[in-house]
């Protein structure tokens, strides 16, 4: 599902097409891809679900803290999400790109994918595809971007 989710991301979200796209339509040309029926159907899942934890009105009860609090995660999650995804999560919210909300989000979703275990590039591109959806987070989302994406500059040893 994670190759199917990262296609669409590459070829719709990240360079900027249409993205009114059918989910029929979309369903039929990620078939063409390679991709098989299952998880076409369980990427697109996965994306309607975002669509619903982002347009919610109301801020769910999970998704709120308070200044200085502390994310205690569950056995479950931390099994899937590691010390390494979990302590850049948290870097995350110190600089300010995650807020409680998004990184909640970014959790929720991360739970939903097939793996047992998370890779950190992985965790790095569900974040972004979480704050690409954010409205209002185009600055978090192009702050996580240059962070993925920057060259250390000077020569590597």
């Amino acid at each position: 599902m994670f190759e199917v989710l990262m296609y669409l991301f590459e070829s719709y979200i990240h360079t900027d097409v249409d993205t009114m796209v059918e989910q029929d339509e979309l369903a039929d040309e990620l078939s063409q891809a390679g991709f098989q029926k299952q998880e076409i159907l369980k990427a697109l899942a996965w994306l309607e679900r975002l669509a619903e934890l982002q347009e919610a009105e109301e801020t769910p009860a999970w998704a709120m803290s308070e200044p200085g609090s502390f994310r205690i995660y569950t056995q479950e999650e931390m099994f899937k999400i590691d010390a390494e995804g979990r302590g850049f999560l948290l870097f995350l919210e110190q600089i300010q790109v995650l807020n409680a909300a998004t990184r909640e989000i970014v959790i929720e979703r991360l739970m939903e994918l097939d793996p047992p275990e998370i890779e950190l590039d992985d965790l790095k591109w569900v974040a972004m595809m979480v704050l690409f959806n954010v409205p209002g987070g185009e600055s978090a989302y192009h702050q996580l971007e240059e962070l993925i994406f920057e060259q250390p500059e000077g020569a590597v040893h």
